[in-house]
């Protein structure tokens, strides 16, 4: 087995694993960098393959674009729970203050 051939099946075992870790990991973060790292291998696969058409749509859509619109959007979505936790930590304090009332009456 050649180095190239050697390279190639590292490569493959990577791939396998990337896209069976973004399945199993829990956070959002994670995933999103282990699907970028899946596109990155497989834009180096595409140019083992000769075709460096797919290698650069497969780096600028996969690794780059979509990464892109997944970091803004995890950004977004932990801006809205941070925002979220804050109002429900102010309404428990308004809650207990009016049970507080109810009981002394």
């Amino acid at each position: 087995m050649g180095l190239v051939a050697a390279f190639r099946v590292i490569l493959l075992i990577l791939l396998i694993v990337c896209a069976i870790a973004v399945n199993l990991t829990k956070n959002l973060l994670q995933a999103v960098i282990i699907f970028m790292s899946y596109s990155s291998i497989m834009c180096i696969i595409w140019i083992l393959m000769e075709s460096p058409d797919l290698a650069i749509t497969e780096a600028a859509v996969g690794a780059g674009i979509s990464g892109t619109l997944f970091l803004m959007t995890l950004k977004k979505i932990r801006g809205s729970e941070r925002s979220n936790s804050s109002e429900a930590e102010a309404e428990p304090s308004a809650v207990t203050a009016e049970e507080g009332a109810s009981h002394e009456e």
